[in-house]
Formats: structure tokens, sequence, C-alpha cells
């Protein structure tokens, strides 16, 4: 499983946990993640496709 990092604020999407609270299951992978798909956090709203894949 993957993380991804909003690049303007640091908030991370981890597949595994997922983001129940907008609907996305644990296990979800991130390409599956919908496109209208924005960062959480406060004033952020950076669109998915500004993520950057977290390198372990």
């Amino acid at each position: 499983m993957a993380k991804y990092q909003c690049p303007v604020c640091g908030w991370v999407f981890d597949e595994e946990l997922g983001f129940p609270y907008e609907g996305i299951e644990p296990g979800t992978k991130w390409e599956d993640v919908p496109e209208s798909f924005v960062c959480p956090m406060a004033n952020c709203e950076v669109p998915k496709s500004f993520f950057k894949k977290v390198e372990e």
C-alpha cells in the first residue's frame, strides 16, 4: 500500500487507512480515489493531481 502527500500542507493519504470521512474505504488504491478529490485540510483544497507519491 502506498501513501500520497499534498505538496502544499503535507497532509498524507494512506491507501491502507483510506479516508472514511469522505467515503473512501480503507484499502482503496489512489487510482480509485475520485478525480474530484481535494486535500481535506482547511483552506488547502489542492486537487488530487498535485499529490505526490511518498517514497519509503
